[in-house]
């Protein structure tokens, strides 16, 4: 397939330095969450790019010299901002001596992150030393329904993140937020959503994701099993300030389905595909066209599919027309070989979707 990525192998995957791709509207919590991970380095070396390192107010006493683009921190690791190509800024710091154990790169809160996202999926120089791991969306829980009023941006955000964290929990009310949450999943059903306070996310359930790694990605994940009931809520986590009580958690199942006629501001949604098995002969042509198609329209797609005589569960994932695909884990004994695809994006014909994914079927 043209427009298809081979994962890299397993040895050079020890060696690639993992990406976060920090998103969120301004104001949402991003340089809290950031300084939190450069002050708990716990001895790893982060490198951090920063769209207007100017806008971002890095805690100063991280940071102990600069020169043109780089800034040293006194924690060992180092900030740069990208004024210009993301390769080059990505390819100065591969050429640094010593090593990052990651890098985060965070977006202006304007910013649509799929070229970055992109960049790292497919740029083949930046994807033989680094790995996309995962990109989180920061959400300020009080302030959503007025930027999905007036961004575009805001939902894009939501719309591309394999991680949300759903954070100001302390300035809504219970019922705000389970608004707030049947909005995110409409907009995302196959996100994780972890809620907090000022940004206290545990760090670990953050970094180090596996998101964009394909023997990771959907591995028994419930939210994509789920995927075609949107609004089901799997796991409540709170960061380190988030009060139990006073918000009523409650790890079952969460049905928002009447709420989410009070929100007409969403122009993404998502598409949950399900069937048996599959030719593969007519399920390529077919996914490879579709992106080709409707690929600027579709920001995301994740799937697991069952071809027909194939002791392998095949794993696939895409960013607007780019896909990468691959074998993941044989079928589990006992296991229903079923093949489900979900696509989140604009304008997408869900007719159409069904009718001919149904076609592919052995």
């Amino acid at each position: 397939m043209s427009q298809t990525a081979t994962a890299p192998a397993a040895s050079t995957a020890a060696a690639q330095i993992p990406v976060t791709v920090l998103t969120g509207y301004l104001g949402s919590g991003k340089t809290t969450l950031l300084n939190r991970i450069l002050s708990n380095t716990q001895g790893k070396r982060y490198a951090v790019i920063v769209n207007e390192f100017g806008e971002i107010g890095i805690d100063n006493d991280l940071i102990v010299e600069s020169d043109e683009e780089i800034y040293e921190m006194n924690n060992g690791c180092v900030c740069c901002t990208v004024r210009g190509d993301l390769v080059r800024v990505v390819e100065g710091l591969m050429r640094r001596p010593g090593r990052f154990d990651a890098i985060v790169v965070e977006t202006t809160g304007l910013a649509d992150p799929a070229p970055v996202a992109q960049t790292f999926f497919m740029d083949e120089d930046v994807r033989a030393k680094t790995r996309l791991d995962a990109v989180v969306a920061l959400v300020d829980a009080k302030h959503l329904p007025l930027r999905l009023k007036d961004s575009k941006e805001a939902e894009d955000q939501i719309a591309f993140a394999d991680l949300v964290v759903l954070n100001k929990l302390d300035l809504v009310t219970p019922e705000e937020l389970a608004k707030v949450e049947a909005t995110i999943r409409a907009i995302n059903p196959t996100a994780r959503i972890h809620k907090t306070e000022r940004s206290g996310v545990a760090l670990e359930s953050v970094l180090d994701q596996g998101a964009f790694d394909l023997k990771r990605v959907l591995e028994d994940d419930p939210h994509f099993l789920d995927a075609d009931d949107h609004h089901h809520d799997h796991d409540h986590e709170c960061g380190p300030d988030c009060n139990h009580d006073h918000h009523g958690h409650d790890h079952g199942h969460h049905h928002h389905h009447g709420e989410v006629s009070d929100i007409h501001d969403i122009s993404v949604r998502s598409v949950s595909l399900r069937a048996g098995e599959m030719d593969p002969k007519k399920f390529f042509p077919w996914i490879e066209k579709i992106t080709q198609i409707d690929g600027p329209n579709i920001l995301r797609l994740k799937g697991i599919i069952a071809f027909k005589g194939d002791p392998d569960r095949y794993v696939l994932q895409g960013v607007h027309m780019i896909m990468e695909g691959d074998h993941q884990r044989p079928w589990k004994d006992g296991e229903a070989h079923e093949s489900r695809l979900v696509f989140i994006g604009r304008e997408l014909d869900e007719e159409k979707l069904r009718r001919t994914f149904d076609a592919c079927r052995a």
